[in-house]
């Protein structure tokens, strides 16, 4: 018996992240072959191109699949995905995988589930069964449904993806690759890094020596049309603080291309001498980043998962995490920049937490390419003309 073939389809910058230790878990196993396809906005430069960190981590590319089109509103993304179904299915019937890999919740990712269903591919869904109460939530829901097999991070995802009427066989706690990175940064001996220097990155460049904060915000596809006010409060939140800050630049998502203008329309206006911003860093140098940051503020579920492990205070804003499963160290307040300045005065003031391995232990990607290689790749709640 030859090896397994595992198609792995990254969309997005945050999925590379999620999945790089499974990746590399894959590729080294004697029993599999890791295909790996890049599609939709993990290609666009603007968004932070995950590609070259990609390449710099050893990884060949099979594909690479530009499905994103213009316009960052709720139209543009039923059509992306539209796009992704018909591009991807003509990948997988090149590769002819015996296995597809998605990963999480993101628009993007309904394009694999939908192709490789309908193509009697066996679905492995990474990250399944967690709530948020927003449109990730409908869209990893409905691939939980067309997956085969689900590789849940905590043990709560695992009962909801069972209870959702998926046999109990096919559901695996792995915990999330992103812990695993999280480990490794968090276990270095010497976890520094001078951003400046290896990403250079738009505004002044700040002493951040005595301390910094991590924002990362992104628009909330429920709530697109807000999402420019929202940017706005925390801008001036950050701003009347006046705490070294580095901001990373918004996922493409609806509602981006109305954060994107209101950080420049602020930044045109207002002298911002204590904000830096970045598209985008590599995974580890992230965390890096990260760990020794006073506090995360915004709303990704960096600040859920590996803020948690690592211990990192955590303001969250807004409702984009609503729902998902989240550890002591972090704060929820609502788009309000008085209330978004005093949580941060506050996490501060906290310091570091206890770390909290809700989401993993930091071997979940040697967890996932051991099980790829033995799990029964049954189709099933297939389609018969």
């Amino acid at each position: 018996m030859g090896k397994r073939k595992v198609c792995v389809v990254v969309t997005a910058r945050p999925s590379y992240s999620r999945v790089r230790t499974a990746l590399t878990a894959i590729k080294n196993h004697p029993k599999l072959e890791l295909q790996l396809v890049l599609a939709a906005s993990a290609l666009l430069d603007r968004y932070g191109s995950a590609i070259d960190y990609i390449e710099e981590d050893g990884f060949e590319i099979e594909a690479k699949v530009f499905n994103v089109l213009e316009g960052e509103n709720l139209t543009a993304m039923a059509k992306t995905t539209g796009l992704g179904i018909q591009e991807l299915a003509m990948v997988f019937e090149r590769l002819n995988p015996d296995m597809v890999v998605t990963i999480a919740d993101r628009f993007e990712t309904m394009s694999t589930a939908i192709a490789a269903s309908y193509m009697n591919i066996p679905l492995v869904h990474i990250q399944g069964g967690e709530v948020t109460g927003n449109i990730d939530e409908k869209v990893r829901h409905a691939i939980t449904k067309l997956a085969d097999i689900h590789l849940v991070a905590s043990q709560k995802a695992k009962e909801r993806v069972i209870k959702m009427g998926e046999e109990s066989e096919t559901v695996f706690q792995t915990g999330c690759p992103s812990i695993d990175l999280a480990k490794e940064v968090r276990d270095l001996q010497d976890n520094s890094i001078n951003p400046f220097e290896k990403y250079g990155g738009v505004g002044p460049v700040i002493n951040y020596q005595s301390g910094y904060i991590v924002v990362m915000q992104h628009p909330v596809t429920t709530e697109y049309e807000e999402s420019r006010a929202h940017i706005e409060e925390t801008l001036y939140a950050i701003k009347d603080l006046g705490i070294p800050t580095f901001w990373f630049w918004p996922n493409v998502d609806a509602g981006s291309d109305g954060t994107s203008k209101g950080i420049r329309s602020f930044r045109e206006r207002f002298d911002l001498p204590n904000i830096h911003f970045f598209k985008n860093m590599k995974p580890t140098d992230f965390l890096k980043l990260l760990i020794n940051a006073k506090c995360l503020v915004g709303n990704s579920s960096v600040g859920i998962r590996e803020s948690a492990y690592m211990g990192v205070p955590v303001v969250n804003i807004g409702s984009r995490q609503n729902g998902r499963e989240r550890g002591k160290n972090v704060v929820d307040v609502d788009y309000e920049r008085d209330a978004i300045a005093e949580a941060i005065r506050a996490q501060i003031h906290h310091g570091f937490y206890s770390p909290d391995d809700i989401y993993g232990d930091g071997k979940a990607g040697e967890r996932i390419a051991e099980l790829l290689t033995t799990v029964p790749l049954r189709i099933e709640k297939r389609l018969v003309y």
